[in-house]
């Protein structure tokens, strides 16, 4: 633990230098999926060595990413709180405009014609990098106790809601864009992504089940009509993936939903266990590919950390469900179907092992992802800031 929490910090510490985070560094360059990441780690550092510094650096990114990725762009005409709030308000509500994704490219113009290759590179707000920050948010305010965090996860959550899903007009089915403009006022890329709905589900149960404790929550807004929402949608979705970053992503879910369960009482078994299935499916493919063996100019080493972060959260589950077997006693099959996942956990050392090669991270696609690929394996070193619902 003491070897991985060093080359975390040494981590972390070149990060905040370079991304500008660190007093009199380089100019801020945030982006919202690397930075809900990077919140994490340095909540973890934190409790693993209770040095002060690292619980406030998270708090100053929070503050930089809400400055930043809360306003317009410098070479966007337009300038203020994404909002349109004035900065007044602003600063009390920084993420109820929602906030950018963060990408190198201004976002497409609405007369500019679509340019899938183009998209990847130009701004916008993407839905499972807000959940990403309101779970960074709520993480924040589980550690440090100040309830604002959770609220302003909330009003996020709430905006996004309401800009990312429609109603079909034919079927009058609940539907969810990919990728919104950065005001939020019309889809960028109007598919769906697959699991948006079930990081919408679960990110909101966990925002409701922090809200519990706060003296304000009569006047708060709640995310009842938003969860069912979620519920109905989920329901209408294939979980299935073959992706490391995907099978990553259900894990995470499967972990959050284990916590909330025992904390919220939530009848949510079924839920748990058809992740689990999924995740599972998909580790059997992924296990029966190649990938693992390709040389690192030909991998992307933040989808497989997605992955290894992840299947972190087995053990972490199963030991939830032995404390806590009054909570699962409708699911006898719950820990066999975990027990199964076991003989695929070495996944998890490949992958570190490999990217902790430095002759590895002299690689393009290392160096090209750089914040995204070393905050990620931060988070695969120490995950329990962004897994475990203190």
């Amino acid at each position: 633990m003491m070897e991985n929490s060093a080359v975390v910090q040494k981590i972390m510490t070149d990060f905040a230098e370079r991304t500008g985070l660190a007093t009199g560094s380089h100019k801020p360059k945030r982006y919202l999926w690397t930075d809900a990441f990077a919140v994490c780690n340095f909540l973890e550092l934190f409790h693993q060595t209770g040095k002060q510094q690292y619980r406030q650096e998270a708090l100053n990114l929070v503050e930089q990413v809400h400055h930043v990725l809360g306003r317009h762009r410098e070479d966007d005409p337009r300038n203020g709180w994404i909002s349109g709030l004035d900065e007044k308000e602003g600063e009390l509500h920084p993420t109820i405009g929602g906030l950018r994704i963060g990408k190198r490219l201004n976002e497409r113009k609405p007369d500019d014609p679509h340019n899938e290759r183009l998209e990847w590179e130009q701004d916008g707000q993407y839905f499972h990098y807000l959940t990403k920050w309101m779970h960074a948010l709520n993480r924040v305010t589980q550690v440090t106790g100040n309830s604002k965090y959770n609220r302003w996860a909330m009003e996020l959550a709430k905006t996004a809601h309401a800009k990312f899903t429609y109603t079909t007009s034919i079927h009058q089915q609940k539907l969810m864009y990919w990728k919104m403009s950065i005001d939020l006022s019309r889809p960028l890329v109007t598919s769906m992504g697959q699991h948006d709905a079930l990081d919408a589900l679960i990110t909101y149960y966990q925002l409701e089940a922090t809200a519990v404790n706060n003296p304000e929550k009569s006047t708060q807004p709640d995310l009842w009509l938003e969860i069912a929402d979620a519920e109905t949608m989920c329901s209408n979705v294939s979980l299935a993936t073959d992706d490391p970053l995907g099978i990553g992503g259900l894990l995470s879910d499967a972990c959050t939903l284990t916590q909330l369960i025992i904390k919220s009482n939530l009848s949510l078994h079924d839920l748990l266990s058809e992740i689990l299935s999924a995740a599972k499916n998909g580790l059997e493919s992924f296990a029966l590919t190649d990938t693992l063996r390709y040389p690192p100019d030909y991998r992307l080493a933040f989808r497989e950390l997605g992955l290894s972060i992840s299947l972190q959260a087995v053990e972490k589950i199963l030991l939830m469900i032995h404390q806590h077997p009054e909570n699962f006693s409708r699911l006898e099959s719950l820990p066999s179907q975990l027990a199964s996942f076991r003989q695929y956990l070495h996944i998890k050392e490949i992958i570190e092992n490999f990217w902790l090669v430095p002759e590895n991270q002299k690689s393009p696609t290392w160096r090209e992802h750089l914040d995204i690929n070393s905050v990620m394996l931060a988070t695969s070193l120490a995950p329990d800031g962004y897994l475990i619902l203190h």
